[in-house]
């Protein structure tokens, strides 16, 4: 019964879709589009690209549903909401009179006023109707033969048929007769200039046009992109995409094309006068750089300056860089050939130091050179402000907290050190309220965190040994040190952490980035471990009922001493006392439980051991992530990561010859603490399709497995993997699945091995507001470590059938600059029931809300 408003809420707006009429605003002698067909050869294909060539489109409907959403949308716009106003306000004979008196006339006009704009936001939120033009219908067809030609098809026909329906509807039916492509036989050049003729033979065979392929109009035009690239990349500073002609031959070939690439040589126009020139090869003969120029000071004399490898720094007041770090930032050099790539990566490399504002860079030629070859580069650098200060406040509640109050600061510090450095000092801070805290006192405020972190970033790599040859400054490297605390109090364990990390990252391309952690050290310390039992309730319930039910065997100190001796119900474990009491005596044999039982003490005891042990890792990584996504706009792209991550190796060679202390697990302790030792592999896979009119289609395969050994049984919670949340299963709470299938028994369920699979369809409902349908699916389980429960352990393919399903769909309202998500996963199938796995109260009462920022892949 709980789910009966929401179905009857949903009856409800279906009856009120389905009674809008798509014709309220088509005059009787109009008609409304409604579908468009494309045949080809008198069989109807569906290719996008050939669609996109019409002019006119059916209203936009919703995927799935078939409805015209938009359409309904602006059609319960008034079309004229001043005179339906005045006529309402003047229908019955006191109505403007009594509204004044209760409202005022100022207000009964902003109330005429609201219903003008509540219409005009109807019809910019909807879609007007698509009436059917025949002039654009006819364009339609012509454009499509000019799509068919440009892709070798020269004989194509078109046609098309308007069939006009009832209720004022139409549909609109192109015909394609395509007739046989023209293929490409011959290839002939005629460049006027030799420099430009020898630099062309040199890579004709990168040509995009080739013979014995189809005459396609758009490999020409990367063609002639390509050979301005290749041109300007060469040395031809004025050379021009105008210069480049394709001249087609026809004639008696039998469906073939003979093709003649002609380059011509450069006009010179000269008061009344044109002539032509051959292209020349030309040379950097200066490179200037103005480390602090501004509008303001660009008639200043020149006060500083500086020579490095053939570069000259200039400053109008004292030189505040290193020129190594400056030049090391620029590609283009004194006595090599112009091109137009070094401009390219300056600008790029610039940008990423973050110490200047956008540069500007020109070029002129060398008023010293009399072959009119060389040309003088000046760059303009102007700086950014030394300081910057950031501040940010946040409220927030999770299940840690009922209430929190957060704040941050940060101090950054440009070219800290004259390198082109940036040091960043940051603090951070949070007060929360939570009943579950460890607080004695009778505080609304009674849990906190303060942390602290430094990052100070090196635009090259930082290494005793040159690395050029290998990760070049074309790859722009930088060098990152950083280093954290953090420490809380009343929260979980009281945990202590300490970070600290010697990064190396690097672009071999735009699509590609490396990142190398040379040191990644984490040390977590556990202040309270004390309190494990008031945060992990569930195990909790179970040893507490696992004591109860052998109270007689159980010393009684370890219950709760101010319970009611007369109350039917046992008395609880007192916590610490009792349950530290109680898993002593069960380490020590002390009882006689039943199978069942030991099996369920071992599992808490052992996850009680590992969630309160201090972690001391020392690790190193790399990884390798690919994105092909040029823009934020771009809807069609792939995104590929892959991490590998050994630790405590470096620490276990050596714990040998320092003669390391063992523990009672014969493990080694560095500070007292046993360091881990584990492997560890991620794989990411992203992958999104632009279907059109705003419609995306998109996929992800996620999976890591992290592998213990040597010095260690277990992985770090802090380095485990967790299921569910608004970025995985979206059916349930973050950290509630698995692992495997014993049902997420536990609070902040975490295993070493995940696999995650994600796909979504998202479409546009209207205005800002999209819609996602979306079915995710996954698990994690346990893999070669301590943990003994089998429900938790994956031991073989058969495992597999305990990956988690969930469905829902979701809504996204798009600010451009950030997309404000929510969510509403169901569980589809649950790997921790016995029978009935498959759609088991699959309703809004047991529906999981998600709400996040941006996309969840």
């Amino acid at each position: 019964m709980k789910s009966t408003p929401a179905k009857i809420s949903f009856i409800l707006l279906a009856l009120l879709i389905i009674s809008c009429n798509a014709v309220k605003k088509v005059e009787d002698d109009q008609h409304l589009l409604t579908e468009n067909k494309i045949f080809e050869n008198e069989e109807e294909i569906k290719k996008r690209q050939v669609f996109d060539q019409l002019y006119q489109e059916p209203n936009l409907k919703l995927p799935l549903l078939g409805i015209p959403l938009k359409l309904h949308i602006y059609n319960l716009a008034n079309p004229n909401p001043d005179t339906t106003f005045y006529q309402w306000l003047h229908r019955k004979p006191n109505r403007e009179k009594r509204l004044i008196n209760w409202l005022s006339k100022k207000q009964v006009e902003k109330l005429g006023q609201s219903y003008v704009g509540f219409n005009e936001f109807l019809e910019e939120t909807g879609e007007a109707p698509v009436i059917l033009s025949k002039e654009k219908t006819e364009r339609s067809a012509s454009r499509l033969k000019a799509w068919y030609w440009n892709h070798g098809w020269f004989n194509v026909e078109t046609d098309y048929k308007i069939n006009k329906l009832e209720h004022k509807r139409a549909k609109v039916e192109y015909f394609v007769k395509p007739h046989r492509p023209y293929i490409i036989d011959s290839i002939s050049e005629r460049i006027a200039s030799p420099q430009a003729d020898s630099v062309y033979q040199q890579h004709r065979e990168e040509s995009l046009v080739i013979k014995g392929e189809k005459f396609e109009t758009d490999k020409f035009n990367a063609e002639r992109e390509r050979i301005v690239s290749l041109f300007r990349n060469n040395g031809f500073y004025h050379f021009e995409q105008e210069y480049i002609s394709f001249d087609a031959d026809t004639i008696n070939t039998d469906h073939h094309v003979n093709i003649d690439l002609v380059i011509a040589d450069r006009d010179i126009v000269k008061e009344d006068t044109t002539y032509t020139v051959p292209y020349k090869a030309h040379y950097i003969s200066d490179v200037n750089i103005f480390t602090d120029y501004t509008y303001s000071n660009k008639e200043r004399s020149i006060t500083d300056s500086a020579s490095f490898k053939g570069y000259t720094l200039y400053s109008f007041d004292k030189l505040k860089y290193k020129p190594e770090a400056i030049a090391d930032a620029v590609f283009i050099k004194k006595g090599e050939v112009y091109r137009d790539l070094d401009r390219s990566l300056t600008y790029r490399r610039m940008n990423q130091l973050g110490i200047f504002k956008y540069p500007d860079i020109q070029y002129m030629p060398d008023p010293r050179d009399s072959t009119g070859t060389q040309l003088i580069t000046n760059i303009f650098l102007t700086p950014k402000p030394k300081f910057g200060v950031d501040f940010n406040f946040d409220v927030s509640r999770s299940n840690i907290q009922d209430f929190g109050i957060g704040f941050g600061g940060s101090l950054l510090i440009r070219n800290v050190f004259g390198g082109a450095e940036t040091l960043e000092i940051g603090g951070r801070g949070s007060i929360g309220s939570s009943n579950d805290a460890a607080d004695s006192e009778d505080r609304f405020f009674n849990i906190s965190e303060i942390g602290a972190d430094v990052n100070l970033s090196f635009p090259k790599i930082a290494f005793p040994i040159n690395t050029d040859r290998i990760i070049p400054k074309s790859m722009f490297p930088f060098t990152t040190l950083s280093a954290g605390v953090s420490t809380q109090k009343n929260i979980g364990l009281d945990k202590q952490n300490v970070t600290g990390k010697f990064n190396y990252r690097w672009y071999p391309s735009e699509q590609l980035t490396h990142k190398l952690d040379l040191l990644d050290l984490q040390y977590v310390r556990n202040l309270n471990t004390g309190n494990y039992f008031n945060v992990y309730r569930n195990s909790f319930s179970r040893l507490n009922e696992i004591a109860q039910n052998n109270y007689d065997q159980v010393n009684q100190e370890y219950f709760n001493e101010d319970s009611d001796p007369t109350d039917e119900d046992l008395p609880n474990l007192s916590i610490p006392k009792g349950t530290r009491g109680f898993i002593n005596d069960y380490n020590n044999n002390s009882y006689s439980l039943t199978s069942e039982e030991n099996q369920i003490t071992r599992n808490i005891i052992e996850r009680r051991n590992r969630l309160t042990q201090d972690n001391l890792i020392l690790a190193s990584n790399f990884s390798y992530i690919k994105n092909t996504r040029e823009n934020i706009y771009d809807q069609e792209f792939t995104q590929f990561r892959f991490k590998f991550e050994a630790a405590g190796n470096t620490l276990s060679l050596v714990a040998p010859l320092f003669n390391l202390d063992k523990n009672e697990n014969d493990n080694y302790n560095l500070f007292g603490v046993e360091f881990s030792q584990y492997g560890k592999i991620e794989t990411d896979f992203i992958k999104h399709w632009d279907l059109g009119r705003q419609n995306v289609f998109a996929i992800r395969a996620l999976g890591g497995i992290a592998i213990p050994y040597g010095n260690s049984n277990n992985i770090p919670f802090a380095r485990s993997f967790f299921a569910g949340g608004a970025n995985d299963n979206r059916g349930w709470q973050a950290y509630d699945l698995g692992p495997g299938s014993s049902g997420g028994i536990n609070e902040f369920n975490e295993a070493n091995m995940k696999i995650t699979l994600n796909a979504e369809y998202r479409f546009n409902l209207f205005g800002q507001l999209n819609i996602a349908v979306f079915i995710d699916a996954g698990n994690i389980w346990n893999v070669l470590d301590n943990v003994e429960d089998e429900r938790s352990r994956f031991t073989s393919a058969q495992d597999l059938k305990e990956i988690a399903v969930s469905s829902g769909l979701g809504l996204r309202y798009d600010l451009s600059f950030f997309v404000i998500r929510f969510d509403v996963g169901f569980k589809t199938y649950n790997p921790a029931y016995n029978r009935q796995k498959w759609f088991q109260n699959y309703n809004f009462a047991h529906a999981v809300y998600n709400v996040g920022i941006n996309y969840p892949f």
